[in-house]
């Protein structure tokens, strides 16, 4: 297996550090808001990487760490005016609710930043104890020329990065590279007690924390998208690599950025399409086929037109397997196949997404079998072609099931569906106003018989696809 790695600018063969077990670090969220199809992207790509190597036979222990501790949360309480425990607490559920809906497998590990302040104290004090960091009037910040890598993972140079630097006006920071690790406290801020005073930690100091808790000092695979190359992965390679004196991660892989128009998705710039919202018109087979049919490493251009094609594939993929189940409906069930033709097109799935990662190029094998099996259908079948088109249909499966994209045989306009729903809940809602407990119970069960969860909240009532 290939896979390109940031840091040396080329494909690597992928070689674990423990046999047949693979540790990774994904950067999840900043819970301040509901997450959008770029920040999708990034965790379905890389849970669709996970996927692929359990297929592969390696156990990962998947990291994937939640920012409850950050500027843009404090900016949204104060636009708000509401606690900071309720901002996190409402975008964490959120997140994992759109995750979940979105068919991303739950992370080995899900850490908060504010649950690991301790190890984020001990980080810092031991860069202070080797002189890679310093505190003044209850700041800590990094030196970043004690660090004669950085600047390797995002091919920069120090002195560039000078020109055009500026200290600001009462600068504490002893160069203007410098980055904060711990902050002092402002009023009205979250807090808490460190040996600098009360404050609380930078935004990099806690991925390398948690990921050095969790994972060790060196593990395999540290992932995010390309904007998070510089600076939040380069100095976090830093302050991990200067602690410990080891590498921090032997392989990083990034994913492109989904744009619009050639701009990247920007909240600041008003065109965010959220995942909640995206959800209620396109199913969750299109959206994941749209954003694994281009490489992962390619930015993504967002457009109805874009999610419309993608609806359109993920259809004839599944109006083939529907006519191969109404046309041989026993032989589906017996599971028999032409196994050379099985393994063939098998081996050529497999042989490009060894080749880092390369989901377009397996799409279109899967392609080639829907154009096989529509023109065997429209021919005479004999039963040496109902053996090639089983092993079609199986094998269709089979990766349908791994990418949680071609798995049923019917495609659920989702749009009717969101509007089902919500009719149920509107009745269930007036059945709770009428303390018809028996009514409201009997819709609650039987959405969730049918794979949709209700929550109860205090914000009203909340509904996701469980999985």
């Amino acid at each position: 297996m290939l896979i390109y790695n940031t840091l040396t600018n080329k494909k690597e063969l992928f070689e674990p550090i423990e046999e047949k077990k693979v540790r990774m670090y994904v950067c999840g969220p900043t819970v301040y808001d509901r997450i959008h199809i770029g920040n999708a992207r990034t965790a379905m790509v890389f849970d669709a990487f996970r996927r692929y190597l359990e297929y592969r036979g390696y156990e990962v222990v998947y990291v994937q760490n939640i920012t409850d501790v950050e500027d843009k949360i404090i900016n949204r309480m104060k636009e708000e005016n509401r606690s900071f425990e309720e901002i996190t607490e409402e975008y964490t559920d959120s997140y994992f609710e759109d995750a979940n809906a979105l068919g991303i497998k739950e992370p080995t590990y899900a850490p908060k930043t504010t649950e690991y302040i301790n190890d984020i104290v001990e980080f810092i004090t031991d860069l202070i104890s080797n002189g890679h960091a310093y505190q003044v009037d209850g700041d800590v910040y990094f030196r970043v020329k004690s660090y004669l890598k950085y600047g390797q993972l995002s091919n920069r140079s120090v002195d560039d990065m000078l020109v055009g630097a500026r200290i600001e006006v009462n600068e504490k920071k002893e160069d203007p590279l410098d980055f904060a690790l711990w902050k002092s406290a402002k009023p009205g801020e979250p807090k808490w007690n460190s040996p600098w005073g009360e404050g609380r930690p930078g935004w990099h100091i806690e991925c390398s924390t948690m990921a050095n808790v969790l994972l060790g000092d060196t593990f395999d695979i540290h992932c995010g998208g390309t904007d998070l190359i510089f600076p939040h992965h380069e100095n976090e390679r830093a302050q991990s690599e200067s602690r410990t004196g080891k590498t921090m991660a032997k392989y990083w892989m990034h994913s492109g950025m989904v744009e619009f128009g050639g701009d990247k998705m920007s909240k600041s710039i008003g065109n965010v399409k959220y995942i909640e919202q995206l959800l209620t018109l396109y199913d969750r087979p299109t959206i994941r086929f749209y954003l694994l049919s281009k490489h992962y490493r390619s930015p993504i251009g967002f457009s109805v037109a874009r999610l419309e094609e993608s609806k359109s594939a993920v259809r004839r993929i599944y109006n083939a397997i529907s006519m191969v189940e109404e046309q041989l409906p026993q032989e589906v069930k017996e599971g028999r196949y032409d196994e050379e033709e099985n393994e063939q097109f098998n081996a050529e799935i497999e042989k490009y997404l060894d080749d880092d990662f390369n989901t377009p190029a397996a799409f279109g094998v899967i392609f080639d079998m829907v154009k096989n099996t529509n023109s065997l259908l429209s021919s005479s079948i004999g039963n040496a072609e109902k053996m090639r088109l089983l092993a079609y249909y199986h094998l269709i499966k089979k990766w349908g099931k791994l990418f949680d994209i071609f798995q049923g045989s019917k495609q659920v306009d989702n749009r009717l569906a969101v509007k089902l729903i919500e009719l149920l809940l509107d009745i269930r809602q007036k059945a709770r106003d009428e303390e018809n407990w028996k009514i409201a119970d009997e819709i609650r069960n039987g959405l969730n018989f049918i794979g949709i969860a209700i929550m109860d909240t205090p914000n009203g009532t909340k509904w996701r696809y469980s999985t």
